[in-house]
């Protein structure tokens, strides 16, 4: 696909996703502020979908991991044990004529700002953290940070999870939140912005055997890969890329990102890094508490070495969303529609009366919404406008399967049709018969 068309494609995505109510430009009415964004109930839909696949593929399905939600605010000694306070930074320049600012790896020439064509100063590091402070004085002690990340409120756990439930290892904790960083400059929509969510696992392991440690990192690898299966994106978009050693952050010994073909570009979707013992062993040195593992069997004690898969919830959505926007031609007439896998699609089925100024068939229709309501959920009651239009607004949002209430229903067959939103096929079926029908189809 050429620049041109992938910046088009971009353009719809984004126009549809504000016109049908699945992302907003944050703070609009105000005039926005740079790198926010507000989720409208579809892509809050869409996110929670998301998110609960995630939980229940590392979480609920596994005996090996505990969940944790730890604060937002931390004691500011966390993230000095962690070298967030002196390393977490970008290299940026400022224009001095237009007094833009810029991250210095992503200008071609250091030396001519990309807007004004003034001449740049020189660079300098900038702490992406959000500072603030906590209590009614403002002071040295009082400063903590918008956490950048939520893996240290894991690590600052081990000990309690550790104490509380005494498991083995290895054993992982895994925890879904916001994290927030001041970039320089957010762009391409929803995929850098200076809030989003995180969902992390640190997942500690035994160092004295490497080549467990190696088989887990490996199987941690394989399992992030089939997480992307069961949310439908397409495998030939995906990328696994080594990270050579010059290129990894300073606490990793391995490190693949997964990258996937957007719109803007091959960009990386999540990571996966051998953290070592790094984490641990700075907070241990830093608090003076003891977060070593005791092993019953060989009487020994160590620090343990932690994997970490960790997955972007916002880079996610907008994968999926540039993956399945599609456009096509159906009755002779263009449509657009999203192609979500049916597990996650933000509405599962849109129930319609044929006509809305008949009573009987509007009572039936509701008799229909309401007992797949109670068992999907997700279920939309549509009336709007003829039904040519009303397919084309859930086709829009990704429905998978909309079904119409017609005169049939009542004077004849106690059937209604069901329409496949890929395909346009329809066919009949009955009420009795419905959630079992569809139950098959929505996964």
């Amino acid at each position: 696909m050429s620049e041109k068309a992938e910046a088009s494609v971009m353009e719809k995505v984004v126009a549809l996703c504000k016109r049908r109510g699945f992302v907003y430009p944050g703070s609009e009415i105000y005039g926005g502020l740079s790198g926010t964004w507000d989720y409208g109930p579809h892509g809050v839909a869409l996110k929670q979908n998301i998110k609960n696949l995630w939980w229940k593929k590392f979480v609920t399905d596994r005996e090996d991991m505990f969940g944790v939600d730890a604060a937002i605010l931390m004691n500011q000694k966390v993230w000095q044990a962690s070298g967030h306070a002196t390393g977490f930074s970008d290299p940026l320049v400022e224009c001095k004529k237009c007094k833009r600012r810029f991250r210095t790896d992503q200008i071609p020439d250091k030396t001519k700002c990309p807007e004004c064509e003034g001449v740049l100063g020189e660079e300098r590091q900038f702490n992406m953290m959000f500072k603030t402070h906590v209590g009614a004085t403002e002071g040295e002690t009082s400063v903590s940070y918008l956490r950048p990340e939520t893996a240290q409120g894991m690590f600052v756990n081990f000990k309690n999870v550790r104490d509380s439930f005494n498991p083995r290892l290895p054993f992982g904790l895994a925890q879904i939140g916001k994290a927030f960083r001041n970039e320089i400059a957010p762009r391409d929509f929803t995929f850098r912005a200076r809030e989003f969510e995180q969902m992390e696992i640190e997942y500690f392991v035994d160092p004295r055997d490497t080549k467990k440690v190696t088989e887990l990192f490996d199987a941690w690898f394989e399992s992030q890969l089939a997480f992307l299966t069961d949310l439908g994106l397409s495998t030939a978009k995906i990328h696994k890329i080594e990270v050579p050693a010059s290129d990894r952050a300073h606490y990793s010994k391995r490190s693949i990102d997964t990258e996937f073909d957007f719109p803007f570009g091959q960009k990386e979707l999540f990571g996966l890094a051998y953290r070592t013992d790094y984490d641990l062993k700075a907070h241990t040195d830093s608090s003076g508490v003891d977060l070593s593992y005791y092993d019953e069997e060989t009487k020994e004690r160590f620090i343990p070495h932690c994997i970490e898969p960790t997955f972007g919830v916002d880079r996610l959505v907008l994968a999926i969303l540039t993956d399945v926007y599609t456009e096509d031609t159906m009755g002779d007439e263009p449509r657009v529609y999203l192609k979500f896998k049916p597990s996650i699609a933000p509405i599962k089925v849109a129930v319609f009366p044929l006509l809305k100024n008949k009573p009987e068939l509007v009572a039936k229709a509701r008799e229909v919404f309401t007992m797949l309501k109670k068992e999907f959920g997700s279920v939309m009651f549509d009336d709007n406008g003829n039904i040519g239009k009303r397919y084309r607004r859930q086709d829009e949002i990704g429905t998978p399967f909309c079904i119409t209430v017609d005169f049939d229903t009542i004077e004849k067959d106690q059937a209604v049709t069901v329409r496949d939103r890929d395909s346009g096929k329809q066919e009949r079926v009955s009420i009795t018969e419905l959630i079992a029908s569809l139950r098959g189809k929505l996964v």
